[in-house]
C-alpha cells in the first residue's frame, strides 16, 4: 500500500497534474478570499469557505481523474491488480494520495488569514477552526467521490466530468429548496446536501452528525470503487 501511495505522489511532481492543481486552488481560492474578506474588510471567513464548496466541484476532480481511469488507458491496470496488495490498500492508497496534494495546499492557503488580523482586535479562531476542519472533511467526501468515478472509465475527462456532476448533485441539492412546495422533498434535498451540513461548523459549532455524514459518503463510495476492482479482479 506504501508504495502505491508514494507512486502516487510522485506522480503529481513528475507531471504537470499536480503542479496544475496547486497553482488552480490557489489562483481560485485566493480570487474567492479577496472578495468575500478584504474587499469587504471583514475577519469573517466564512463565507470564503462557503464559495470553496462549489469551487472544490471544478478543483478536486484534477486530483481524482486520473487516479485509476490513466490506469486502464495506458494498460497499467493488470500490474496493479497483480500486486502484492489487497484492492482495498490500493484503493486507499491512491486516495490517501490525493488527500495528501489537497490538505497540503490547502495549509498553504492558510497563509491568506494573516492580513485579517488588521481588520479585527479579536478574531473568531473558533469559528475558524470549524470551517477549516468541515472544509476537510468535505474535501475528503469530493475526493473519495472522484476516486470512485475515476474506476468507471479509462478517459481521464470523463472521469472529471462525471465527478463533477455528482458534486454538483451534493452541493447544490438544497440550494432548490425555495423552488419546493413539497417538505418531504425539501427534507430528503437538505438531508443529501453537503451544503446545508456545513453551516453549523461556520459559527464555531462542531457538528457530530454532520462530521458521521462526510465520513459515511467518503466510506460508501471509497467501497464501491473496492467492489468495482473486485468485480474486475475476479471477472
Amino acid at each position: 500500500m506504501f508504495a502505491i501511495y508514494k507512486k502516487e505522489m510522485r506522480t503529481y511532481f513528475t507531471t504537470p497534474l499536480g503542479y496544475v492543481f496547486i497553482a488552480v486552488f490557489l489562483a481560485v481560492s485566493g480570487f474567492l478570499f479577496a472578495v468575500s474578506t478584504m474587499q469587504l474588510q471583514t475577519s469573517d471567513i466564512s463565507g470564503y469557505f462557503q464559495m470553496m464548496i462549489f469551487g472544490y466541484i471544478v478543483i478536486l476532480p484534477l486530483l481524482t481523474m486520473r487516479s485509476f481511469a490513466e490506469e486502464r488507458r495506458t494498460k497499467t491496470e493488470q500490474i496493479l491488480m497483480t500486486s502484492p496488495v489487497s484492492i482495498t490498500g490500493m484503493v486507499m492508497a491512491k486516495f490517501l494520495a490525493a488527500f495528501t496534494m489537497f490538505f497540503a495546499t490547502v495549509l498553504v492557503s492558510c497563509l491568506y488569514y494573516i492580513p485579517l488580523t488588521g481588520y479585527t482586535e479579536y478574531p473568531n479562531y473558533g469559528k475558524a477552526a470549524g470551517c477549516f476542519i468541515a472544509m476537510l472533511l468535505i474535501g475528503m467526501c469530493f475526493i473519495a467521490v472522484g476516486i470512485f468515478v475515476s474506476t468507471l472509465t479509462e478517459s481521464p475527462v470523463t472521469a472529471s466530468i462525471g465527478t463533477m456532476g455528482i458534486l454538483i448533485g451534493f452541493a447544490g441539492a438544497a440550494l432548490f429548496n425555495g423552488l419546493i412546495d413539497s417538505y418531504v422533498i425539501r427534507y430528503i434535498l437538505s438531508w443529501i446536501s453537503v451544503y446545508s451540513r456545513y453551516v453549523n461548523f461556520t459559527y464555531g459549532m462542531f457538528d457530530i452528525a454532520a462530521t458521521v455524514y462526510y465520513i459515511s459518503i467518503t466510506a460508501i463510495f471509497l467501497f464501491l470503487a473496492i467492489r468495482i476492482y473486485e468485480r474486475r479482479r475476479y471477472a
